[in-house]
């Protein structure tokens, strides 16, 4: 479960890297090579259509990124998971010498 989420988080994230290169903040960018008036999509539709999409991908990335914390979490409460403490053996002490008794 968790590799899967961890695969579409990274999905999401490609695809939201290229709409926002796609992008212009000038108002540039993709759209700016629609610039008939005539065009069914026009300058303002395609950039419409590219902020719902970011803006899509990015709630989409963040419930993405918090079901990928409840997966881990689920995950180490079953046990499923490595457990990240070491354990060491205790051993016993060597004797403390009083050396003011010895004298």
């Amino acid at each position: 479960m968790y590799v899967t989420i961890s695969v579409l988080i990274l999905i999401v994230s490609f695809l939201m890297m290229l709409v926002v290169l796609v992008q212009n903040s000038k108002g540039g960018g993709l759209a700016s090579n629609f610039s008939s008036h005539n065009q069914i999509l026009g300058v303002r539709k395609t950039t419409d259509f590219l902020e719902k999409t970011t803006w899509t991908l990015a709630v989409l990335l963040v419930v993405l990124c918090l079901a990928s914390s409840v997966a881990v979490s689920h995950r180490s409460a079953n046990g499923a998971g490595r457990s990240t403490q070491i354990e060491v053996p205790v051993q016993n002490p060597l004797p403390i010498q009083d050396t003011e008794a010895a004298e």
